[in-house]
């Protein structure tokens, strides 16, 4: 073996890699994204639900459990309502992950002895934050009303009470025996639609460029919208077909219920399908190979896998996570893919991510034609 010749490939190969930045910034970047998102978004801690709350009561009795549901870092109390149909609406629309109803005389029941019951809802389209809230919800009531025993006991100085004083009744709604295909299935779609639109539609747009077929498309009477129509109108083909698939399998395997308007979640899913065709134009703009923009794709789908809520919740999240979860146009569609397919809800309960995703869609779609159209002259 020459070891000169051998260390002279080996000073060729790290110069090589030295003058390509755009390599050398996934080596050493790409690591670190994922050793951040691993550390702080994978967690299965459940803490801070956000927590709607139906106070018919307003006594100092109702205010003392509201504080031990604050304090015990479970749930966050995020909304104060007045009627069961607002409750309703918050959870349909995910703004809340439960609800709790203290009924009207639960002050003069928990001072005259009597046994009190609170209601707690859950939702349960998330089986993780739901198995873990029931527990949660179940565990601070007995805790709470063991506390009033022995507050009874020493100022009565009984050795204790035969009935307890609160008493939480909990009901799981949406998916009652906490099945977690129902909860898969949904979020499946999303995250299939942007893998196969993102690192297809790059890797396809870049492929044509290393080929130099792509300039044989320029020179050719096509204009530059129908030539943009043509190279993504099959991508959308293709992932409409699996969004069928997806459900067809979900539907006969998995038995997942399809409570909602299927018209809705098409017109919702070519919403998403716009944003991400346009991130995966975007990447075939900045990558040179096929490699390279598999690669780049892994800049948008990693921290969508993470931020979106598809593994995670998104509440147990430190909050400058939380913050860029926001930015993340998954976040929003599998929101309604779980709101239609387990909630049944329509467009008045999803309309936030509705319009979110309409307005990722004109931005991240039209920044990337531009730019596309940009880097062909």
């Amino acid at each position: 073996m020459n070891t000169t010749r051998l260390f002279a490939l080996i000073r060729k190969e790290f110069i090589q890699i030295l003058r390509d930045p755009r390599s050398l910034t996934l080596i050493f970047v790409m690591p670190m994204i994922q050793l951040f998102m691993m550390g702080f978004a994978a967690t299965s801690d459940v803490r801070n639900v956000p927590l709607v709350v139906l106070d018919r009561d307003r006594s100092a009795a109702s205010r003392d459990l509201l504080s031990a549901y604050r304090a015990a870092n479970y749930f966050h109390i995020d909304y104060d309502v007045t009627s069961e149909e607002e409750m309703r609406a918050l959870i349909d629309g995910g703004q809340a992950r439960a609800g709790l109803i203290i009924p009207p005389g639960y002050g003069d029941q928990v001072a005259s002895g009597k046994g009190a019951q609170v209601a707690f809802v859950i939702d349960g389209s998330d089986p993780a934050i739901a198995g873990t809230a029931l527990s949660a919800a179940q565990l601070i009531g007995q805790a709470k009303s063991t506390g009033l025993v022995v507050e009874r006991a020493a100022a009565r100085g009984q050795a204790g009470l035969t009935q307890s004083p609160v008493e939480v009744r909990t009901q799981v709604w949406y998916n009652p025996d906490l099945v977690s295909s129902y909860y898969m299935i949904p979020a499946l779609i999303g995250t299939i639609l942007q893998f196969l639109t993102v690192g297809l539609t790059a890797t396809a747009i870049v492929r044509e460029r290393e080929r130099g077929t792509i300039e044989q498309l320029i020179v050719t009477p096509l204009r530059s919208s129908e030539l943009m129509i043509g190279k993504l109108f099959p991508f959308v083909i293709i992932s409409m077909l699996d969004l069928v698939l997806i459900l067809v399998v979900g539907v006969s395997l998995f038995a997942v219920p399809i409570n909602g308007s299927l018209v809705l979640l098409m017109a919702v899913s070519a919403l998403f399908l716009a944003t991400t065709l346009g991130l995966g134009l975007f990447v075939s703009t900045i990558a040179k190979t096929q490699q390279e923009a598999n690669m780049s794709s892994m800049f948008f789908t990693l921290p969508s896998f993470f931020l979106s809520g598809f593994f995670y919740p998104i509440a147990a999240m430190p909050p400058v996570l939380q913050l860029l979860s926001y930015l993340i146009p998954l976040r929003y569609f599998l929101i309604c893919t779980r709101g239609i397919i387990l909630k049944g809800v329509g467009v008045v309960a999803l309309w936030p991510e509705i319009r979110a995703l309409t307005i990722f869609a004109v931005v991240i779609m039209g920044g990337a034609v531009l730019r596309f159209r940009k880097s062909l002259d």
